[in-house]
């Protein structure tokens, strides 16, 4: 059973990505621009990941997995993967993912990033922690849904966007309310950082260059 604590973890591994593998991720991902002129169209905005990139990002996942399964005992397998880009001005607004539909198979418990390319400034990702009630729902779920009896869900924001609307746009009323404490990390290119779906965060403005990301939910089953 699933317990509360793998949806609040984070965790880290260093040699996600090898200097070959960030090499070749970085000529598809200039490919892809080049060729199709690929560029997000709002802030944050997540796009599928190319098939060459997927293969090579679906191998690193699976040499991460026994160290992400350390703290995350029940996750299984990565979702596709998408990339993001971010340039000056941008950010990632402070949200909470949630877990949206406790009772579906396989469950997304977690996310997990790796940086392609650094910003020259900002960019990085942190998490929040707080003990205030307002971030949690007073929903409880248990053998039925595959969680340990009791264990109690979040507020969530959904991924998928309305057309040219960004969910994570601005912060929600109920997260705004709570007192929270920040960790930022240093997490260069390469290194994957994994978070449990009940885990806040979001990623610092960049104020010069641009940043690149691959991200991905963390399932307890095989993916789609």
């Amino acid at each position: 059973m699933i317990h509360i604590s793998e949806t609040l973890v984070l965790q880290t591994v260093e040699d996600f990505l090898t200097t070959d593998e960030l090499a070749q991720l970085r000529k598809i991902m200039d490919d892809e621009r080049h060729a199709a002129g690929w560029a997000p169209r709002f802030q944050a905005e997540v796009m599928a990941a190319p098939a060459m990139a997927e293969e090579i990002l679906q191998h690193a996942t699976e040499r991460a997995l026994p160290a992400i399964r350390r703290a995350m005992p029940s996750i299984k397998a990565a979702a596709p993967w998408g990339y993001t880009e971010l340039t000056a001005g941008h950010r990632v607004p402070t949200h909470l993912d949630g877990i949206p539909d406790p009772g579906a198979v396989p469950h997304r418990l977690g996310r997990i990033g790796v940086v392609l390319e650094e910003a020259d400034r900002g960019g990085e990702f942190y998490v929040e922690s707080t003990s205030s009630d307002d971030v949690w729902t007073g929903e409880l779920v248990g053998e039925a849904e595959g969680f340990l009896p009791g264990t109690a869900l979040t507020h969530r924001l959904p991924h998928a966007p309305k057309p040219g609307v960004h969910p994570h746009e601005s912060e929600p009323a109920w997260l705004g309310a709570a007192r929270r404490t920040r960790w930022i990390t240093d997490a260069g290119a390469g290194t994957a950082v994994a978070y449990g779906a009940q885990v806040i965060h979001g990623v610092l403005p960049v104020r010069s260059g641009r940043l690149g990301k691959f991200v991905t939910d963390l399932l307890d089953g095989p993916g789609a």
